[in-house]
This record gives structure tokens, sequence and C-alpha cells, in this order.
């Protein structure tokens, strides 16, 4: 990719790293975060950009470090993870010979919200546009082995503190 951290942290407009920190990072202080940043430029080192971050945000008991999610936001932006993980599930959807599993492990509740929708669409008898008279799909592509997501237990949750954000998703290709 062209597009780098740096890119993103000194060339981005105030409104754009609002939005990006709101929807990728789920910020609650995108607001005060972005306006720090831009009069903090140039930015040239993570440990920088950390002090400016928990300089614009109040202290809060959480167990979570507050650029946590700037940082998550800054690498989904990056990387165009979610429409990279949205075109792969897409693809990968429609490769599986019929029986086949597909499961899908999320991290966080970005990727999670993305593959819930994405395999609840495959799962309907008609995706067609509504405005379409008749049903020119597929039909269904998958059924949905597990409505709901398998989270990891508390004890595995002590043994692999990380697996405390994972979330299982499993349908079957028909």
């Amino acid at each position: 990719s062209k597009l780098s951290a740096w890119d993103v942290v000194n060339k981005y407009k105030e409104s754009q790293l609002v939005e990006i920190f709101s929807k990728y990072g789920e910020e609650h202080y995108s607001k005060r975060i972005a306006c720090a940043i831009v009069n903090s430029r140039p930015i040239n080192t993570t440990l920088e950009l950390v002090d400016i971050i928990r300089k614009s945000t109040p202290k809060t008991n959480t167990k979570t470090h507050c650029a946590t999610r700037v940082f998550q936001a800054i690498r989904i932006e990056v990387n165009n993870e979610l429409l990279n993980f949205e075109k792969s599930l897409k693809d990968v959807v429609t490769l599986l010979d019929t029986g086949a599993i597909i499961s899908v492990i999320t991290f966080h509740s970005l990727e999670d919200r993305l593959a819930k929708t994405l395999l609840k669409n495959f799962s309907l008898n008609c995706r067609c546009d509504k405005s379409i008279p008749v049903c020119r799909c597929e039909g269904k592509l998958v059924e949905l082995v597990n409505k709901k997501p398998i989270c990891a237990s508390e004890e595995e949750i002590k043994l692999n503190p990380p697996s405390r954000s994972a979330k299982l998703r499993v349908a079957r290709r028909v």
C-alpha cells in the first residue's frame, strides 16, 4: 500500500481523522484526539502519538490502553481491512462446494458485524434488489449453523486473555 500510518496521522484533515477514529476505532473522544493530532503535527513516532492521545482523553479504569482504538482505526484505514475482509468472505462463500463449512473468527466488533451481516444475507432465500419483480439470484447460498456467535468460556479467557474478544460464526454451503 502506498498509504502509511504516518500519512494518515500527518496529512489527513481533522474531519477525516474524526471519521476514521469514530468509524473504525469506535473512539468516544475522536474529535478531541483528532484536534490534538492536527495541532501537534508533525508526529514522527508512535510514542509521540500515544502521548498526544493520553493528554487528550480522560483517565479511565478500563484494561484497554487509551491509544488502542486509535491505533486500530489507523491500521484498518491503512490496510483497507474491512473492504478486504468483506471481499474475501464473499469470494470464499461462492467458491465453497455444497455441504462445505465456513468458520469465521472475528476479533473486534466491526469485523463481527460485517461477518454477521454477510452470512445472514447469504442465508436469505432471495438476495435480489427488492425493486426487481422476479428473483434472479441463485437463492440461499448458506445455512447458518449457529445464529449467535460462539465465544470463549470464562476458563479459556483466564488461560488465554486475548480470546475474550474472539467470536466464531459458522455456516454450511447449500
